[in-house]
């Protein structure tokens, strides 16, 4: 992919650490205290997608009023001569479209089922689709936001240019408010709703 996409690869920066939490709601943190110990029990990956990643996600789009696009397990197909194309665990976009994926495209969620670094290369993958797809519709971002993600642990990546930065960091699921407040930053520039 390196070589495919002339991409460097960072692996070296403590991305998030100046983010700060964001407060969830009580629904979330009922949800969570609830379905942890049994996404845990079960220890499937679409268990843990259903109860702990989609809430998380969800709550990023309550916390701006519904004004983020929300996608699961929908087909992205960008380039597929390139091979990029597929279906995307999860994509949020900066526009509230409910039906059809519009840019800009800014976060992609890859659930791996235990194992976060299996998922690394597939969600650079679908981070470079996003910022092509945002090209070809005129809209240039700086950054592209990914995430790889068991649901109890979170990777968290960024798309800058040609270089896929991969936070040194591991997020865990007891520490959902950084989580959340992580994946707000992307749409902080489009909204003023926190």
């Amino acid at each position: 992919m390196r070589t495919a996409f002339n991409l460097t690869v960072d692996e070296a920066q403590h991305l998030f650490v100046n983010v700060r939490e964001i407060a969830s709601s009580d629904y979330l943190k009922r949800t969570l205290t609830e379905y942890l110990p049994l996404a845990n029990a079960i220890n499937m990956e679409k268990a843990r997608s259903e109860l702990l990643i989609a809430p998380i996600l969800l709550e990023v789009r309550r916390i701006f009023n519904g004004e983020i696009g929300f996608f699961s397990g929908t087909e992205f197909e960008v380039d597929p001569e390139l091979g990029l194309n597929g279906f995307c665990d999860y994509i949020l976009t900066a526009s509230r479209e409910l039906y059809e994926i519009r840019s800009p495209v800014v976060t992609l969620v890859e659930a791996k089922n235990e194992n976060i670094k299996s998922g690394l290369g597939q969600c650079i993958a679908e981070m470079i689709a996003a910022q092509r797809f945002n090209q070809r519709d005129a809209l240039e971002l700086s950054t592209i936001y990914g995430a790889v993600t068991t649901g109890a642990i979170w990777k968290f990546l960024k798309l800058l240019g040609q270089t896929a930065f991969i936070d040194l960091d591991d997020y865990y699921i007891t520490s959902y408010e950084k989580i959340i407040g992580i994946l707000c930053q992307p749409f902080l520039s489009h909204s003023a709703s926190i």
